[in-house]
């Protein structure tokens, strides 16, 4: 019989007072916010929350249009007329949830602006530069420099989407660690952090081994044996933050590349958590 700390056997996850004990924060949860009528965002953070609660997982970062052409057009003209709905899970879950704007490059005006509205007054923590379709330019593109410049001011979390894809790039907004490692060496002394390590991790961590200041984000692609012991070898665990992906990615895949990597129990701590607090401990030491 289980008793009320156990988790169903189906999860495999570690028991709950191990996992209390990583004081997991996750640097990458992607919400939908498509629905017109205003209620997707709010409603699946609060449906991933009991997901988060089942792995002990504290804080995460949630990323937020606001407006910027990052979003698709019915969602960006709601938002625009409505950002209580952007406020609305940040003041649901305050101890829980930390905010990134999503930004659009091609926009630098109205990126600075939001830059300036969303974590110069709080209650943001960083910026998330998307890629894909919707975003014009890699992130090696002069268009970054002012922003970078600005979020670094403020102590915010800088996050690159990054990807390598096979024949190469297939719209030209698409970053990878390589175009991201350049724009590190612009800027020496701003930290960034490369999500997905562009997916094929062997190649992103060689691309960012040399830059110092850019850390690597865990989630967005199969579990493999050898990724995170890479990683650590490589960069260090230092170098190295957490991310879930949900809701639409599972949690036992992503936690499981950490929670099942040969490594010590100090450097899965600092990735599943310490990394991170110290990383966002002065901009959130500058909102309270």
């Amino acid at each position: 019989m289980m008793s009320a700390g156990d988790h169903p056997p189906r999860l495999g996850l570690p028991p709950r007072q191990q996992l209390e004990s990583y004081q997991i924060w996750d640097s990458y949860l992607t919400p939908s916010m498509s629905d017109p009528d205003g209620t997707r965002l709010i409603g699946d953070v609060r449906r991933t929350i009991p997901t988060l609660d089942l792995a002990a997982i504290r804080r995460f970062c949630v990323f937020l249009h606001v407006g910027l052409a990052t979003a698709d057009p019915a969602t960006e003209r709601r938002l625009a007329e409505h950002p209580e709905d952007i406020l609305a899970p940040l003041q649901a879950w305050p101890d829980r949830l930390l905010g990134m704007i999503q930004l659009n490059p091609g926009d630098v005006r109205g990126s600075l602006d939001a830059i300036d509205r969303w974590l110069a007054d709080g209650p943001m923590v960083g910026v998330y530069f998307p890629g894909g379709h919707r975003n014009r330019f890699p992130c090696n593109h002069p268009n970054y420099d002012r922003l970078v410049s600005r979020v670094a001011e403020l102590g915010g979390l800088i996050m690159q989407h990054t990807w390598f894809k096979t024949g190469g790039k297939d719209h030209p907004g698409v970053s990878t660690p390589t175009d991201l490692a350049e724009l590190a060496k612009r800027f020496p002394e701003v930290r960034f952090a490369c999500a997905h390590a562009g997916g094929e991790w062997e190649t992103g961590i060689r691309a960012v081994r040399d830059c110092p200041n850019v850390s690597i984000e865990t989630s967005g692609f199969d579990p493999t044996a050898g990724f995170i012991e890479m990683a650590v070898r490589e960069l260090g665990a230092e170098r190295i933050i957490f991310g879930s992906h949900l809701p639409s990615r599972s949690l036992g895949t992503e936690l499981g590349k950490v929670l099942g990597a040969d490594i010590s129990a100090a450097d899965r701590r600092l990735i599943l958590g310490e990394n991170l607090r110290r990383w966002l401990a002065p901009i959130l030491g500058s909102q309270r």
